[in-house]
């Protein structure tokens, strides 16, 4: 399977969400969580994922009171996620995950984070299921139907794909990745629909010939019974005894 494409999509969208809690924290009210997570933030933007994780765990380790107000608790498990699947740990991270689901079950982000390490590990299925709650907790994550128009693409569901890819690229027009999946989906759609008409067409040639077959053998074979006439008896003979 190819994963470059969505793995772009993740860390662009990652990254903005990760700078933007950084810069609004409050520098005269940090404690040992807020800095545990800056520095994990610094970390995982130079890409050093294993550092960054380390200083996560740190920061959900202390007291989480500071950054849960500033909403960078929220963006610890996202980053602490974020740095496991670019580790290929992607069990570890759907741990983590579940972990922040657990305290943000409508974090859109997460859904589709989620969904993401689900679809590296194989688990199509599961990972649509993710990204169909992404998707229901905002109709307008155009990542999130990417991702999805991804995994129905790998599942050769093309039309489907194409509907997910086409309502992104409604959420975002002209968007890129939008545009792309459309292009490699389309072919695969309009091929699975010409072998659809073909297979009507073929079962409804077989259903036909069966009636006319029908119709030739009851008129070449079927007779109505005739009834029976009744025997005459002749006159004035007997019948021996």
């Amino acid at each position: 399977m190819k994963f470059g494409q969505n793995t772009g999509i993740l860390a662009i969208v990652l990254f903005f969400c990760l700078v933007y809690p950084v810069a609004a924290a409050n520098a005269t009210a940090t404690d040992n969580a807020t800095d545990f997570y800056n520095k994990g933030v610094l970390s995982l933007s130079s890409g050093d994922y294993r550092g960054a994780i380390i200083l996560f765990d740190q920061a959900l380790a202390s007291n989480t009171s500071m950054i849960k107000i500033t909403g960078g608790l929220l963006y610890t498990y996202q980053g602490k996620s974020y740095a496991q699947i670019q580790l290929g740990m992607y069990n570890d991270s759907i741990l983590t995950l579940d972990q922040g689901l657990a305290l943000y079950p409508n974090d859109s982000m997460l859904w589709n984070n989620k969904g993401y390490a689900l679809f590296l590990l194989g688990k199509n299925q599961d990972a649509l299921t993710a990204y169909d709650q992404a998707i229901s907790l905002d109709q307008n994550d155009t990542t999130a139907l990417i991702n999805k128009g991804n995994v129905l693409f790998e599942m050769e569901r093309y039309q489907d794909a194409v509907d997910s890819f086409t309502a992104a690229n409604q959420t975002d027009p002209g968007n890129s990745a939008a545009m792309a999946g459309l292009a490699r989906a389309q072919p695969g759609a309009q091929t699975a629909a010409a072998g659809a008409m073909q297979t009507t067409v073929i079962v409804l040639i077989v259903v036909l010939a069966v009636a006319a077959a029908g119709v030739v053998w009851y008129v070449k074979y079927h007779r109505a019974a005739e009834p029976k006439q009744p025997e005459k008896r002749e006159k004035g003979k007997k019948k021996n005894t």
